[in-house]
């Protein structure tokens, strides 16, 4: 059972692409987003605590990049960053940092944020991680280590408010409101998708509904592209996707079923159609059901 949280936004300089404070009822840390730009004239004293933070970067090709790290002074380290770009030892430019803060947290604990918010970041795939080396033997007894996972869960929930899914993995699953007014998970829903593909013969996808969009399945047959009526963007999504031998390596989300359905078929397709659970019962008339009136 998932609940309710309420969360508290305060814009520091009156807009909302500057200083931002996010904090989360019933809890000691504190989120601090803050522009690039203003990082060297900021004179807060909580961005001068120890804590972890997020350097958000978008490469040269659009591809959306992330460097996380920790420090006993996070303003301090920020702007040594700066002066190594200014340098030339870092290739990376960076446009927004969010830091993390909490009440005692030490080098020992950061250390353990910053690995485990790393290999999160990996596993999630939606940025690339730019951080190279982490501490992994950092020695913490038990109840630190569920302290700092409630603080992990906590993170996840303010970065996400604040426009970074960065540590949120592409398939999971949408939630609903029950009558109570709590969140729940929705059951996922497998759809599936068979094509017959001149040359190759049958191919088969496996494809999950999110509140973001249309997520393929790791384990998809992709076919090869067929004619010229997909998108660039999808092109482009084919062209950078881990797909070996004709299977997809990794879940990919998309923005609609149709597109995740062109992905798959490597030419035009009608996700409502293409789409069937277990039934055989094609998405369009889920939908159709789901939207009547009770």
């Amino acid at each position: 059972m998932a609940y309710g949280k309420s969360i508290e936004l305060f814009l520091v300089n009156g807009t909302a692409d500057s200083l931002t404070i996010a904090e989360l009822s019933n809890w000691n840390g504190k989120a601090i987003k803050i522009p690039r730009i203003e990082v060297s004239s900021c004179y807060r004293e909580d961005i001068t605590q120890a804590g972890v933070y997020f350097l958000f970067c978008k490469e040269d090709d659009g591809t959306d990049s992330v460097y996380i790290g920790e420090a006993e002074n996070v303003k301090e380290r920020l702007l040594q960053h700066l002066r190594d770009y200014q340098a030339e030892k870092e290739k990376y430019y960076w446009t927004t940092a969010v830091i993390f803060i909490g009440r005692d947290l030490n080098k020992a604990l950061i250390r353990y944020l910053e690995n485990r918010f790393v290999d999160i970041a990996r596993q999630c795939k939606r940025y690339l991680v730019l951080t190279k080396n982490t501490y992994r033997n950092t020695v913490m007894k038990e109840s630190q280590i569920a302290v700092m996972e409630e603080f992990i869960d906590n993170v996840r929930i303010l970065i996400s408010v604040l426009g970074y899914k960065v540590l949120e993995p592409v398939n999971k699953p949408a939630a609903i409101e029950e009558n109570d007014g709590n969140e729940i998970e929705k059951e996922e829903i497998k759809l599936h998708l068979e094509r017959t593909v001149k040359g190759i013969g049958k191919i088969e996808a496996d494809g999950i509904r999110t509140s973001e969009g249309f997520v393929v399945l790791n384990g998809s047959h992709i076919a090869p592209e067929d004619d010229e009526t997909i998108s660039a963007g999808i092109k482009e999504k084919r062209s950078k996707a881990n797909i070996a031998e004709g299977i997809l390596q990794e879940d990919i989300l998309f923005s609609s079923p149709s597109g995740a359905a062109m992905f798959v078929v490597g030419k035009s397709a009608n996700g409502l159609t293409s789409w069937k659970n277990a039934d055989g019962i094609t998405l369009k008339d889920m939908e159709s059901d789901e939207t009547k009136c009770n």
